[in-house]
């Protein structure tokens, strides 16, 4: 597959409305990535599955990590993979491609690292609820990231159909703009449901949801401080989510080197402190509760 930028006579970026990100929180480019792309990408997330089923619980090997869980006395299943693109070529060529460095410019500029790079899988009926909150919360330590608000972008490729009856993603449109809310972080947003008194301690209405309908090749961008979740997958098909969160390099201490003066950057020789502060002490492939 060739990921290279393509011109077309229309052109996904151009027509997109980027300028409504600022006002809405959130935007949406359709048919960012050619249907041909997603069916590789499809492939390759099915091979990061089955390399997640094969260890049965969690594992990780540096920024690497499969988040394997299990409901009851079931099967396991692989709900994210965290930094997949150290070791899968087809999903690192996705987040350098091209097509980001030229959408991602007129928000947040042409020198770019990434902290987020990520795959989310919701089986039909599984457990994979994301409860409401703001990513702000994750950008720890606070002191790593400056101007967050207009440093960072959230960005999410549909894989498959992306709807409400899938467990797509909801968002509060203008809940950006009230900056960090201190939502309740006593808990992790993965795996917990959404609940209207989560929206209510804030001052926000679950009547002002919006539901993202995305198709396969969409990709959505949202701010860090924007209130957003997601519902139980009760469709009949799974829904995969590709999520790359790009920051001004000069506002952030942490992360991979993605683009500088808007030119892919690979990966280096050894990797950057992200989010996994052991790194450096321990490394090596293991699982982390042994």
């Amino acid at each position: 597959m060739s990921l290279a930028r393509r011109v077309h006579a229309a052109d996904p970026i151009k027509e997109a409305d980027v300028a409504g990100y600022w006002r809405e929180g959130y935007a949406i480019v359709r048919g960012f990535f050619e249907p041909s792309e997603i069916a590789e990408i499809s492939g390759a997330l099915d091979q990061l599955y089955d390399e997640g089923i094969a260890h049965g619980r969690c594992f990780r090997h540096g920024n690497l990590f499969y988040n394997v869980a299990r409901e009851g006395e079931g099967e396991p299943f692989v709900r994210m993979v965290q930094w997949p693109s150290y070791h899968q070529p087809v999903l690192d060529r996705v987040r350098l491609d091209s097509r980001f460095a030229e959408l991602l410019e007129p928000l947040i500029g042409d020198n770019l690292k990434q902290i987020i790079n990520q795959v989310h899988w919701k089986a039909p009926g599984s457990l994979g609820d994301f409860a409401w909150h703001q990513d702000s919360k994750s950008r720890r330590p606070a002191a790593a990231f400056r101007n967050l608000a207009t440093s960072y972008v959230q960005t999410g490729l549909a894989i498959d159909p992306h709807t409400p009856a899938a467990g797509g993603l909801r968002v509060i449109p203008g809940s950006h703009l009230r900056g960090d809310l201190r939502m309740d972080c006593s808990t992790h947003s993965l795996g917990m449901a959404m609940k209207d008194s989560a929206l209510e301690s804030v001052g926000l209405s679950p009547d002002e949801a919006v539901d993202l309908h995305l198709e396969p090749g969409d990709l959505a961008l949202w701010s860090p401080f924007l209130v957003h979740g997601s519902g139980r997958n009760r469709s009949g098909h799974k829904r995969r989510f590709y999520i790359n969160g790009y920051v001004r390099a000069e506002d952030c201490d942490r992360g991979e080197w993605a683009f500088r003066n808007g030119v892919a950057v690979p990966f280096g020789p050894s990797p950057a402190l992200i989010h996994y502060e052991e790194l450096r002490e321990r490394p090596g492939p293991h699982y982390p509760e042994d």
